[in-house]
């Protein structure tokens, strides 16, 4: 789901506008100054946007339901058998005591998997397509549920990404626009403040989706401080490995916890979305000018 960026480092682009821009959608809105940025038309509405918010978590509700009442009791029966057997286990390992051998750890947990919470977590990984591995469905109702899920949450995520993405351009645009207005005054190159507006936008970007979240996760979770910016970082480029989940470990959460990560990795996606275009549009133009070189 790319969302596009500004020709950042092209000279040319730089010296036809009188001040610099920067965009984020498929369809950029176009900063130039405070006034016309208020004038913009492409940029989905809030209001729009909030539509399709609604309709997404609705959409997951509907989801995590489905998955809860189709996973969960097969999930009980496998709980009651492993308990049977870890009852006759534990008759074998008395025995074992009685013959000598001492068998050191003996702890089990009740977590379930597929609570409503954990059930919408999961729901909310497959329309990302992060798909974090963890936990899956495991019988064929809940198979073939996820695959039709799929089909119609993928795109409908991929729309309202789009909108939140426009929103969240427009929000750094106008708080960088004022930071690039008073280098203007200063009489710096429109090149230099393009570099300099973005390294801001980049850096306050990071410390919101990267390092904050990762100090809450490293406290929660119990991981180290590298560990829970490897989990940021390989969530929000989608990749999910799912050696490292949020909500993962057998330990009680709250049960507003997974949900609340879900909504961070939506404004994490579509802010990650447009820090990879931008690099995507900084490697063509540095493609282009080796070419003209050459």
């Amino acid at each position: 789901l790319p969302v596009a960026a500004p020709d950042l480092l092209d000279p040319k682009s730089a010296t036809q506008n009188s001040k610099p821009r920067l965009s984020f959608s498929t369809k950029p809105t176009v900063l130039s100054s405070r006034e016309e940025s208020d004038s913009a038309i492409n940029v989905m509405k809030w209001k729009t946007v909030s539509t399709i918010f609604l309709v997404v978590v609705v959409y997951l509700i509907i989801g995590a339901t489905v998955f809860k009442a189709l996973e969960q009791p097969h999930e009980t029966s496998q709980r009651t058998t492993i308990v049977i057997q870890k009852h006759e286990l534990i008759q074998q390992v008395v025995a074992a005591i009685n013959a000598g051998i001492i068998p050191l750890g003996n702890t089990s947990t009740q977590i379930s998997h597929w609570d409503l919470g954990s059930s919408f977590f999961f729901a909310g990984t497959v329309i990302t397509t992060i798909g974090f591995g963890n936990i899956s469905p495991r019988t064929q109702g809940g198979k073939i549920f996820c695959i039709i899920y799929a089909l119609l949450g993928i795109p409908l995520f991929g729309f309202l990404l789009a909108g939140v993405g426009d929103q969240l351009g427009t929000i750094f645009g106008k708080g960088i626009a004022k930071v690039e207005d008073t280098f203007v005054k200063w009489n710096v190159s429109q090149t230099k403040i393009r570099i300099i507006s973005t390294i801001i936008f980049i850096l306050f970007g990071c410390v919101l989706f990267v390092a904050l979240p990762a100090v809450i996760f490293k406290h929660i979770e119990g991981w180290s401080t590298l560990d829970a910016i490897y989990f940021v970082v390989i969530t929000l480029t989608t990749i999910g490995f799912g050696d490292y989940v949020a909500g993962g470990s057998d330990i009680e959460y709250l049960d507003f916890y997974k949900p609340v990560v879900w909504f961070w990795i939506l404004v994490g996606l579509a802010y990650f979305a447009a820090v990879l275009s931008m690099i995507g549009d900084w490697l063509r133009v540095i493609s282009k000018k080796t070419k003209e070189e050459v």
